[in-house]
């Protein structure tokens, strides 16, 4: 009994002719000589003051400033992620007072602009001349004098770090909320405690959540210690190029300037964003990070 085969011949090739998009290429050609216009128009035109704009971006007070700015932005963070941590805690605790204590510290916060915050700070001295901390009608163990000069900078940090805390509290909780509740269960069924599962279980699987939001309020609040001149503090990047402005009657270069400063940080900042995004997205990106091996 012989069996014939018959022989399927393989399909031809077909000859796919990738779509043309000319609108494409003639929306990026008018973009770019847009650009190059706008760009050649700014370097010649005198009124931007380039020369005066070379000759304080790494000035000694700028720079000083500048760091100031960042010390500003990293304190204020710091209270803020520490007491937006605490309230978001709060939020989920069982105990109906913390629950309506935080909640109304959102409320306040969240419902009255950052500026006007800043100004009641500024006006702290003239409310309380002194804080003293201690044992009431007793020792005192810290004391601050509000009225020395020194001072606006510890209540620009206060006043900026109060004010974050609570939109960072609402991001903390987005992110502690997002774990799933077999974890906690799971974690409770071993014996740990309350803070335990907080610690180990839950906040290391909310951080992939909580870090893309959290930096860019980082970056929001590099930008809005422009705002503590109401307090008033004037050493921080916009505040000393202002001043420098109003010596020598060019404002727009120091604006550039002071631009320059915080677009060059606000830089950095988006770098470390990047990697810890990638960090604690370990184990959870579908796709292969470029350059290892898939599995």
């Amino acid at each position: 009994m012989s069996t014939e085969f018959s022989t399927v011949s393989a399909p031809a090739p077909i000859d796919a002719v990738p779509l043309r998009h000319p609108g494409r290429w003639i929306a990026a050609a008018v973009a770019l000589v847009a650009g190059g216009l706008f760009a050649y128009g700014a370097a010649t035109n005198p009124a931007y003051g380039w020369p005066i704009y070379r000759r304080y971006l790494f000035d000694e007070r700028i720079v000083a400033a500048a760091w100031s700015t960042v010390q500003l932005t990293v304190l204020a963070m710091a209270l803020a992620v520490g007491l937006g941590v605490t309230l978001a805690i709060m939020r989920g605790s069982p105990n109906p007072v913390l629950r309506v204590l935080s909640w109304v510290y959102l409320w306040v916060m969240r419902g009255t602009p950052v500026y006007v915050q800043l100004i009641f700070w500024g006006l702290l001295p003239t409310l309380y001349g002194n804080l003293r901390l201690g044992v009431p009608f007793g020792p005192t163990a810290a004391h601050l004098d509000l009225t020395d000069l020194s001072a606006g900078f510890v209540l620009a940090i206060i006043g900026l770090g109060l004010n974050e805390a609570a939109y960072l509290a609402e991001i903390i909780r987005a992110g502690i909320s997002s774990v799933p509740e077999g974890q906690v269960e799971a974690a409770t069924a071993l014996g740990m405690t309350r803070p335990q599962v907080l610690r180990r279980t839950v906040l290391p699987q909310a951080m992939r959540v909580i870090i893309p939001p959290t930096g860019n309020e980082v970056i929001s609040m590099l930008k809005t210690t422009s705002l503590v001149t109401a307090v008033p503090y004037s050493l921080e990047l916009y505040g000393r190029s202002r001043d420098i402005a109003g010596v020598i009657f060019e404002p727009i270069p120091l604006l550039l300037v002071a631009a320059t400063w915080y677009l060059a940080i606000t830089s950095v900042l988006m770098v470390g964003q990047h990697y810890l995004e990638r960090y604690f997205s370990r184990g959870v990106s579908r796709s292969a990070r470029r350059g290892e091996p898939r599995p």
